[in-house]
């Protein structure tokens, strides 16, 4: 059994000066002085570094000069008071195994690496402070997650990845098939899908929703939490192809509800973060975004902002030399429009809600006026659209007309508006993209430094 103690719970204080420990990690750099050689040593449980110290007397000159950037070494020795300025403890060593050496080919040599170059090695860059930094806080978000709606009532519920629709309708769907491409069976101009493994069509999911609200429907309140994947051509630096999405959906909730339920569930992922990871946060700060403590300052003392669609269009309209592009309504808002109405008009994170009916998918609830369904965005600095949702149309025969407006496949869809003729409620739900929630929190400028190995269009690192 393998013992050691993390360099988190040394610098933290929980190993005590004069205290003997066990230290595994990796060197990050290395030096040699005259009587002492130093070595810089992180093993992940923290965004700090501990410094080592060999007495050269002590240590064979071939075990010394293995102390190499990226070699894996474990230490033994006696904590003692650190002389530098970095830290208040250090490790004087008293044995060393090199467990893995590295080459002189190790690429990752410099203190600093643009995120750019790190993204064409992912195998690796989690080594880094930025990328390890990233993905501490990637945990402790999954973890708000189940604590938050566990303490709230909800229950976890595992949908489907393979899937047969659509959700949203916009045909960015990535197929599954288990029959030969170079020879596919076509008969009368028809792909045979009866001999494929479905014996239809099938794809990877984009939303769990559709698999959730009949979870909804009899527990209550639910969420998935997984991976989605779409087949969006964008190559932006908030769109990839592979996600994860956070999706509860609510029985008894109307828009309203929904909005207090996003607004709660954020503000209590950003005190969790201050809680578990204010050094990661402070490493954010100090290379990324200076401007993150006023962020979560913002996000947490005040109440949300609130707007129509027809509200938003008008103020991005009232400035017209900020956009390359001026909506009318009915068009979509381009990120630049999200992002300004966040960051400059509200500075805060900001709901717009009632976007026009032929913007929005057929599953939302329609609104008295006949041209609005009751949809939100919630709309954070830095990321633009951070959460989809609604209230979800619970009456068949507007469902049903909106379905046939969008050209679905009615057979495909039956069990779903079966649910509406057999005790329907009205019920709510969101999508909440867990990598833009990352990206919000951290100040991390581009998805692909968010996402551990990046699929985005066209390319898989």
């Amino acid at each position: 059994m393998i013992h050691r103690d993390t360099i988190d719970s040394i610098l933290g204080g929980g190993t005590y000066t004069s205290d003997t420990a066990t230290v595994y990690g990796w060197i990050k750099t290395a030096r040699t002085g005259k009587s002492v050689a130093f070595a810089s040593l992180n093993d992940g449980s923290t965004s700090a570094n501990l410094q080592v110290v060999f007495d050269k007397i002590s240590f064979p000159v071939e075990k010394l000069s293995a102390l190499q950037t990226g070699a894996c070494i474990k230490v033994t020795g006696t904590v003692v008071e650190s002389q530098g300025k970095e830290q208040t403890v250090e490790i004087s060593a008293k044995d060393l195994e090199i467990v893995g050496p590295v080459d002189s080919e190790y690429p990752l040599q410099k203190k600093r690496h643009s995120l750019e170059f790190l993204r064409t090695m992912p195998h690796l860059r989690s080594r880094t402070n930025t990328l390890g930094s990233v993905f501490r806080v990637s945990h402790h978000i999954s973890m708000a997650i189940h604590r938050f709606f566990d303490t709230n009532g909800f229950f976890n519920v595992h949908t489907p990845f393979i899937t047969e629709s659509d959700c949203e309708g916009a045909g960015e769907t990535f197929q599954l098939t288990t029959l030969p491409l170079d020879l596919l069976p076509v008969k009368d101009g028809r792909v045979e899908y009866e001999k494929d493994y479905f014996k239809k069509k099938a794809f990877l999911t984009v939303s769990g929703q559709l698999e959730a609200e009949p979870f909804a429907l009899s527990m209550g309140k639910v969420y998935t939490f997984g991976p989605t994947f779409r087949a969006d051509p964008s190559d932006t630096r908030i769109h990839g192809a592979e996600f994860w999405m956070l999706e509860p959906e609510m029985a008894f909730f109307d828009l309203e509800d929904n909005l207090k339920l996003i607004e709660k569930f954020v503000k209590f992922t950003a005190s969790y973060l201050m809680e578990k990871c204010s050094d990661d946060i402070a490493f954010f700060t100090r290379f990324y975004e200076k401007s993150l403590p006023d962020r979560y300052k913002s996000l947490l003392d005040n109440d949300f902002g609130k707007i129509t669609y027809t509200q938003a269009i008008e103020i991005i309209r009232s400035v017209p030399d900020r956009f390359d592009t001026v909506p009318r309504w009915g068009d979509d808002l381009a990120t630049e429009h999200e992002r300004y109405l966040a960051e400059e008009h509200f500075g805060k994170p900001v709901f717009v809600i009632d976007y026009p009916v032929s913007m929005k998918p057929f599953y939302m609830y329609v609104n008295d006026d006949g041209k609005t369904v009751g949809a939100c965005d919630l709309l954070a600095p830095g990321v633009g659209e951070l959460v989809g949702g609604s209230q979800r149309e619970h009456r068949l025969p507007i469902l049903e007309k909106r379905a046939v407006e969008q050209g679905l496949d009615m057979d495909t869809y039956r069990w779903y508006m079966e649910l509406r003729r057999w005790g329907t409620a009205p019920h709510a739900g969101f999508g909440l993209g867990f990598e833009r929630l990352l990206m919000y929190l951290t100040g991390m400028d581009n998805i692909r430094d968010v996402v551990p190995f990046p699929r985005t269009f066209g390319k898989m690192y």
